[in-house]
């Protein structure tokens, strides 16, 4: 946490390695995320000792992704972006993993 004020929620989510700022905020407007049991707003803060959870899974250090590092030679046509709607042929999808 920043200075014992903690830290805006999607920030948050990005520092535990959960999901992007921009996921956690359509996390936050579905309704999924609680602080404390209390739906939060977008801005709002966690502070040391808060409990955070996504569709009722606790949130936390203690719960972090293992990360993956690739080194891809993308090919002509691989778009990088990571959002399936918008582009099929996408490096997700092209790594498949």
């Amino acid at each position: 946490m920043e200075n014992g004020e903690g830290i805006r929620i999607n920030k948050y989510f990005t520092q535990v390695g959960y999901c992007s700022r921009r996921v956690a905020d359509k996390l936050i407007d579905a309704g999924a995320v609680k602080i404390n049991g209390e739906v939060p707003e977008k801005g709002t803060k966690v502070m040391p000792g808060d409990v955070v959870t996504v569709r009722g899974e606790v949130v936390s250090q203690d719960t972090e992704k293992e990360r993956v590092y690739l080194a891809v030679h993308k090919p002509v046509g691989i778009v990088c972006t990571t959002d399936k709607r918008r582009e099929k042929d996408n490096i997700v999808a092209f790594v498949n993993y």
